[in-house]
């Protein structure tokens, strides 16, 4: 049974930065990519980050680019999302996914084609 357990979350100010963590078990994957989703109450669920995990390659948001980084360690089943920079509008809970197997880039932003998802952590940050 494929399992996401996220961690990481809590309330930071403005500017401030936080890094979350997703560990995923279960399974093992020739071909994944991990996504971070973040749902604000009241709005869609929008793609913030991925990563395909052979090479590494990775695709943001454009609300992120620059203040987000996402990054795997393969030995420890593990996805990062390192945030800095943090603003207000940042607020959502946040989901770590897996894909599998990895789709092509075009799907890579696309909520409903990943498989797997964590349980969702949340993020604050106060002006």
């Amino acid at each position: 049974q494929v399992q996401l357990v996220e961690s990481g979350g809590g309330s930071v100010q403005a500017g401030g930065s936080l890094r979350l963590s997703c560990v995923f078990s279960g399974g093992t994957f020739s071909s994944l990519r991990m996504g971070w989703f973040r749902q604000a109450p009241g709005k869609e669920r929008e793609f913030v980050t991925a990563i395909r995990w052979s090479d590494s390659s990775t695709g943001y948001s454009d609300s992120v680019k620059g203040r987000f980084t996402i990054s795997r360690d393969m030995a420890k089943n593990t996805v990062y999302l390192q945030m800095n920079s943090l603003k207000p509008e940042d607020t959502a809970v946040y989901y770590c996914a897996l894909q599998v197997p990895a789709t092509s880039v075009a799907f890579a932003r696309l909520w409903r084609r990943y498989d797997y998802w964590g349980q969702g952590t949340q993020v604050t940050v106060s002006s």
